[in-house]
């Protein structure tokens, strides 16, 4: 049975929700800090409601780190019978559909929470992401572009991680001559798992699996701690170049 490939989701939660994002991502850029018309409805509810409402979505957050989906929903659901219109309870919802392998509703819900707060990072990621794993290649290619340029140089991972993301939509483009290229970008002396990670899609890509597999095993070397090989260690399962993370072996689909 092909194993299911596990998305890198990002989940942030507004200003108004809570003062710490959820989990690594994108800074809000600062001319969101304004309040969006959503954002001015949650800020109009009464404040015992707006603590009831944000203790169900920070309570919500933990279980989907958890990997606990339906209790996830069963909190997002008491979130909703405060506040509906919510970008933070929609892009968690459907990072829940994610998990379940509904991407179209999953796609649904991060479309109408970037509807409700626009260029949202954490939004935008999750829409390319979907695309991504989907394979409607130009979309997401177009998606994490466009999120490149608003990366700030301080989040080397994530931006590394998206420029990864690229190289692979590029080779499904048949962009090859681009895709080689963009693997030179960086080499062992850059502060992240991309040299690695394109050389092991480059070796895949040439049905070189052991040297693939080479590459890999060099970067958990080099990085060591698996928390952060998981994201590219989940891209190469998206992309179909090895079965499983978790799983026996690695090979091309």
């Amino acid at each position: 049975m092909k194993a299911i490939p596990i998305l890198t989701l990002v989940l942030m939660l507004t200003p108004a929700i809570a003062q710490q994002p959820a989990s690594p991502a994108p800074p809000v850029p600062e001319e969101q800090l304004q309040a969006s018309p959503a954002q001015q409805a949650f800020l109009n509810l009464p404040l015992e409601r707006r603590q009831e409402f944000a203790k169900h979505v920070n309570r919500a957050v933990e279980l989907f780190q958890q990997k606990r989906i339906f209790e996830t929903l069963d909190e997002l659901a008491k979130a909703e019978l405060i506040f509906t219109e919510s970008p933070d309870l929609l892009n968690i919802k459907g990072s829940c559909y994610v998990e379940m392998r509904n991407f179209e509703q999953a796609l649904a819900m991060f479309k109408k929470a970037d509807q409700l707060m626009p260029n949202n990072p954490s939004h935008e990621f999750n829409i390319a992401e979907v695309y991504f794993v989907t394979g409607e290649w130009q979309k997401s290619y177009d998606r994490f572009t466009k999120i490149l340029k608003d990366i700030p140089e301080g989040n080397l991972p994530l931006k590394r991680l998206i420029e990864f993301k690229l190289l692979l939509c590029l080779k499904k483009l048949d962009r090859h001559d681009e895709a080689a290229a963009m693997a030179k970008q960086y080499d062992f002396q850059d502060d992240s798992p991309f040299h690695y990670y394109a050389e092991a899609a480059m070796a895949y890509e040439a049905n070189n699996v052991v040297k693939a597999e080479e590459w890999v095993a060099r970067a958990a070397r080099v990085f060591g701690d698996p928390a952060v090989l998981a994201p590219w260690q989940d891209t190469l399962v998206e992309y179909g170049y090895i079965k499983s993370f978790y799983g026996e072996g690695a090979g091309v689909e």
